[in-house]
Parts: C-alpha cells; sequence; structure tokens
C-alpha cells in the first residue's frame, strides 16, 4: 500500500508540474509582445501601386494592402517634417512649431527635448529600437537625433533630398551616419536601407521583441534609380488626370516647363517596392510574420506637381495642399494571423493616432506626460467597428510659398479648406466648404449656401492657429544671407554635453505671462499653453534660470 501510495504521489506531482509548465507556456504566449515596423515612404500617390492600378510594379507594398487591411482614411499633414513629429509623438504638431513648413538645414529647430517619444515607450518596455532612413526632425544639436529619442541604433540621414547615390549631400554637405559617426557606404540608397534593416533583424536578440521604423526617402525628389529602372519605364506614357489644384496643375500645364517625370517616378517607386520586398522576405525567412505589425504609410500626399510623377486621382490636389490628395493618403495595416486579409478599415484615422493604436496592439504602456491627440484606434481595427471622431481634425502648411497658408479642419461631414495669401498690404481669404462624407473627392463648393457654418469652422481654424509658437517653423525655402553648409553634417550638431541643461527662454523672459497675452491669434511665447491658461493655473509661466533672477 506504501508504494502504491507514493507511485500515486510522483505521479499526483509529475501532473501537476506539467500543468504549471503548461500553465506558464500559456503565460508567456499571452505577454509576448509583437515586433513593430513602420514603412514612412516620401510623397507616394493615392494611386500610384499597381493594387490600384498604377503601371508600376508594386508586388511587396501591394501584398501589405491584400495580406492587411487597408486604411483608407488615413490622413498626415500636407509636408514631411510635421508628418514625422505627429508619428513620434501622437501630438498635434502646430502645438511642437512644426507645421508650416520642413526643418530646413540652415534651421536650429528641433522638437522640444520635453516632447516623449514612441520608442522611448517601446524602450522602456523592454524592444529594442532601431530607425534606418530619413529623420528630418531637427539636426542642430544632438539632443534632437534619434538616439536622442529613443532610438537604440540610427542608420542613415539628418535630412531629405540627399540624393540615391553616393556622396548622399545636403547643401554639398556629407549626410549619411551610422549612430552619430559617418559612413561612405556606397550604393542605390533604397537598397542601402532594405539591407541594413535586413542585417539588423537577423542579428537582433532574439529574446525581445523589436520595434523598427524605416522612413525612406523614395520616391522624393530630384528622383534618381538604377539603370535597368529607368531603362524598365523609359516610354511610360504620362496618362495623369490633372489635380485640380491651381498651384499644382499650373506647374503641369505650362508649356516646355518641364518633361514629365512619370517615368523616372515609377523607377523609384518600382526600386522602393523591391526594398520593401527585402525586408518582409527577411521576416519570412526568420519565421517572425506572426509576430510583426506592419504599418505601411506615406509621409503625405503624393508630389503631383512637375518634377513630382506622382499621381492621387481621383483625389483633389497633392503634396503642400490642405485638399484631400496632400493629407488622405496610401496607408495599410497588416498583422498575419491577428488581422483579417484584404478588408478596408473606413474610419478617418490620422498620423497622430499611430503611437497610442500601436502601443495599445502591442500592449507597451505610453509614457506620455503632455496631452495628445493621437486616439487608440486599435479595438476599432481588431474588431471591424467603425468609429467617429470625437473633435476636428487641423491640418496646416506654408510651403513651398511664403506667407501663403493652406489649412483645414474637418469631422466626419464637414471639411474648410482655407487659403490665406498675405503681403505686405493684405491678406486674402479664400474658403472652400465640402459635405466630405457625401463628396469626398472635392468637386463642390457649399460655402456660399452655408456661410454661418463656414463662418464658425474658418474661426476655429483661426483658434487653432493661435498654439502655434511664434518661433515655430516658417517657410524658409533659401538660407540667412551668407549661411554657409558644413563639409560634413555629423561634425555640425553640437554634443549634448555641450549644451546647458535647460531649454532657453530668450529675451523677455521676465515678461512672458503679459507678452503671451498680448500676442494673442499671432501665436504662443509660452511653449504649449493656450491664451489665457496661465491666469487659469493650467500652465506654468517659465521658471528664470538662477542668473536672471533678481
Amino acid at each position: 500500500i506504501g508504494q502504491i501510495t507514493l507511485m500515486q504521489m510522483n505521479m499526483t506531482f509529475k501532473l501537476f508540474f506539467i500543468g504549471l509548465l503548461a500553465f506558464c507556456n500559456i503565460v508567456n504566449a499571452q505577454e509576448k509582445r509583437p515586433n513593430v515596423i513602420i514603412f514612412l515612404v516620401d510623397d507616394l500617390g493615392w494611386a500610384d501601386i499597381s493594387l490600384r492600378g498604377a503601371p508600376i510594379d508594386t508586388p511587396a507594398i501591394d501584398s501589405i494592402f491584400s495580406g492587411g487591411l487597408a486604411l483608407n482614411r488615413f490622413y498626415t499633414t500636407p509636408i514631411c517634417s510635421p508628418t514625422r513629429a505627429a508619428l513620434m509623438t501622437g501630438r498635434d504638431p502646430l502645438r511642437l512649431g512644426i507645421s508650416y513648413s520642413v526643418v530646413m538645414p540652415w534651421m536650429n529647430n528641433g522638437v522640444h527635448p520635453d516632447e516623449h517619444f514612441m520608442p522611448e515607450s517601446f524602450k522602456a518596455a523592454g524592444y529594442q529600437t532601431a530607425m534606418v532612413g530619413k529623420w528630418h526632425l531637427g539636426h542642430s544639436q544632438e539632443i534632437f537625433h534619434p538616439n536622442a529619442r529613443g532610438f537604440d541604433n540610427f542608420y542613415g540621414h539628418m535630412h531629405t533630398e540627399v540624393g540615391y547615390f553616393p556622396p548622399f549631400a545636403n547643401q554639398g554637405g556629407i549626410d549619411f551616419q551610422r549612430n552619430g559617426e559617418t559612413i561612405s557606404d556606397e550604393g542605390y540608397e533604397t537598397f542601402l536601407l532594405a539591407d541594413e534593416a535586413s542585417r539588423w533583424i537577423k542579428a537582433r536578440d532574439k529574446e525581445k521583441p523589436f520595434f523598427l521604423y524605416m522612413p525612406f526617402i523614395a520616391p522624393h525628389t530630384p528622383l534618381e534609380a538604377p539603370v535597368d529602372l529607368v531603362q524598365k519605364y523609359k516610354n511610360l506614357e504620362d496618362t495623369r488626370e490633372l489635380t485640380r489644384s491651381v498651384a499644382i496643375d499650373r506647374t503641369r500645364t505650362l508649356s516646355g516647363f518641364l518633361p514629365s517625370a512619370r517615368p523616372i517616378y515609377a523607377a523609384v517607386v518600382d526600386g522602393l517596392d523591391q526594398a520593401i520586398g527585402k525586408v518582409l522576405d527577411t521576416l519570412a525567412s526568420e519565421g517572425i510574420e506572426e509576430e510583426t505589425i506592419i504599418l505601411f504609410s506615406s509621409d503625405n500626399g503624393g508630389a503631383a506637381y512637375a518634377g513630382g510623377g506622382a499621381d492621387n486621382f481621383p483625389l483633389r490636389g497633392g503634396k503642400g495642399d490642405t485638399y484631400e490628395g496632400g493629407i488622405r493618403v496610401i496607408a495599410a495595416m497588416k498583422w498575419k494571423g491577428k488581422l483579417e486579409a484584404g478588408k478596408n478599415f473606413e474610419s478617418i484615422m490620422t498620423v497622430m493616432d499611430v503611437f497610442p493604436t500601436l502601443a495599445s496592439a502591442s500592449g507597451v504602456p505610453m509614457l506620455n506626460t503632455k496631452e495628445i491627440w493621437g486616439r487608440d484606434m486599435w479595438p476599432a481595427i481588431k474588431d471591424g467597428k467603425k468609429v467617429k471622431l470625437d473633435k476636428e481634425v487641423y491640418f496646416a502648411s506654408e510651403t513651398p510659398n511664403y506667407g501663403e497658408f493652406h489649412t483645414t479642419v474637418f469631422n466626419d461631414k464637414w471639411k474648410l479648406v482655407q487659403v490665406i495669401t498675405s503681403t505686405l498690404l493684405e491678406i486674402n481669404v479664400e474658403n472652400k466648404l465640402f459635405d466630405i462624407s457625401d463628396d469626398p473627392y472635392e468637386y463642390k463648393n457649399l460655402a456660399e449656401e452655408y456661410p454661418k457654418l463656414v463662418e464658425i469652422m474658418a474661426n476655429k481654424i483661426r483658434e487653432w492657429r493661435a498654439l502655434h509658437p511664434i518661433s515655430g517653423i516658417r517657410a524658409q525655402l533659401v538660407p540667412p544671407p551668407g549661411w554657409r553648409a558644413p563639409k560634413d553634417w555629423t561634425s555640425y550638431t553640437i554634443p549634448i554635453e555641450d549644451l546647458q541643461e535647460d531649454a532657453s527662454l530668450g529675451f523677455g523672459a521676465h515678461a512672458h505671462q503679459v507678452l503671451d497675452y498680448l500676442i494673442k491669434d499671432h501665436g504662443r511665447i509660452i511653449y504649449d499653453c493656450k491664451p489665457g491658461d496661465w491666469e487659469r493655473g493650467k500652465c506654468k509661466a517659465p521658471e528664470l534660470p538662477k542668473t536672471h533672477q533678481h
């Protein structure tokens, strides 16, 4: 009897141990977080993949749409740097001072170090993080750089328009680095990024999830491609419709202005697709397709002006506009085995929603302390449910013409497009109102039929624009007179240890509250503070450094 009892006890213990192991495995499986890859392409048109009828081979990009969820109403800002700022922070880029224009090489601007970036939350949750590609969110001080914003590894360019072939320079200065060290890798830029991303994925710590951000330069101008791709599309006919944007179409209709950019643009997009395909093949060969969330998006509408080559039809306008063609972009999300393939998501989603949505899908706590505009769209995406906007969306651009502002405010039904042109003596305001739910391609201007609604929405834009920091970015297409570019952009950067600890308050710091109140609609002196908020105790007036206190 004793032997039987002992045997039974041993068997019970074994069963208990096996059950405990099984339970632990289940818990570990539940707690395992997915990898995340963000493919952000530059100036890709709404209609520029073969899945949407484009005469361009894009099987890799098509596979993200066909194997995932097409985000059919995904919105970004009309231009580059503001979209990247919104993507990284979940915040309204106008509040950050990066809205009207992009970070030009001769600027000192960047995103305020007090702002929290998406990779910082993922890194704190145990993710290994990397960025491969174009930054364009500040280069003058190291505190603005990718490695200071949550990325363990950075390979790429601080600026835009560095070219697709060596020496990868902007304004004549070399702009190619790995974690702050200048590099001289040879090859086609788009392919180099794919090679680096694939290498990094294979060399990763397989015990930890990863967060990979891949902001390509392609297909941004100036367009260049390998010889074989140039030859492949050299006879491509340009059959694009006009965009119905005066600013864009006038560049394409001037006789002899420029030859069609469509053939070389197609070659660049084909190369982009090959690069994305290589990264997707790496996921497959590593056996981690079902463990990886993929988000694909353009940073703004396609550059449809002369020299750009993109096609946003049937959307109106393109890059730089606040018509749909400038802000409603091609986008998709894929998570094999988790999201039903080949479906469409029709709710409005913006680039500001990406951070909270990916954090939610990955089970990553967001460590933001500032208010974000973005919403967690993951429950709606996962369950295929439609969700309404809970507040209006605002976008603006002053690019390329100084003093010409393209703005918009919209909700699920109504959209006001406002173009404000200023000279030294006058300001002209053009309002166009669309029922965007019924007229998504913006053919019928209803401004004259609903003047009161136009007045209300225009006032919303005015109040929103008053939140812009007064020294935030404005259009500056040329450098200050006499400015010289560095020979190497890596050496241009001021290291963190050479900077003071606190952000500078500038002159008149002792009177910031009064000045902020008096400036009213012109913008904000006190960073991230609404007009009158400091009076109501909702935000603090800046504290003077001890050396300036009396």
